[in-house]
């Protein structure tokens, strides 16, 4: 069974996936993420999102941090 990726703000609060890519997001905000552990591969949970189009809070090795939602767009993931 084939699995298609998503948008990371399709899943659900609470929703776990894998990432599978990272794409047209700024260089220096990639780098950031990447430094925070978070890149292709990596299992990530989708803690939250903000009211009227705020942030979105993400878990990722155990970190807690939010990130805007037009970031969040950019991130595929596979729904696991």
């Amino acid at each position: 069974m084939a699995v298609s990726p998503c948008s990371l703000l399709r899943l659900h609060p609470g929703s776990t996936g894998s990432i599978h890519s990272i794409e047209g997001m700024n260089p220096i905000l990639r780098r950031r993420l990447a430094d925070l552990g978070v890149f292709e591969g990596v299992v990530i949970r989708l803690k939250g999102k903000g009211p009227f189009l705020g942030p979105v809070t993400l878990e990722c090795n155990g970190q807690l941090f939010a990130i805007r939602r037009k970031e969040a767009s950019r991130i595929e993931v596979n729904v696991s």
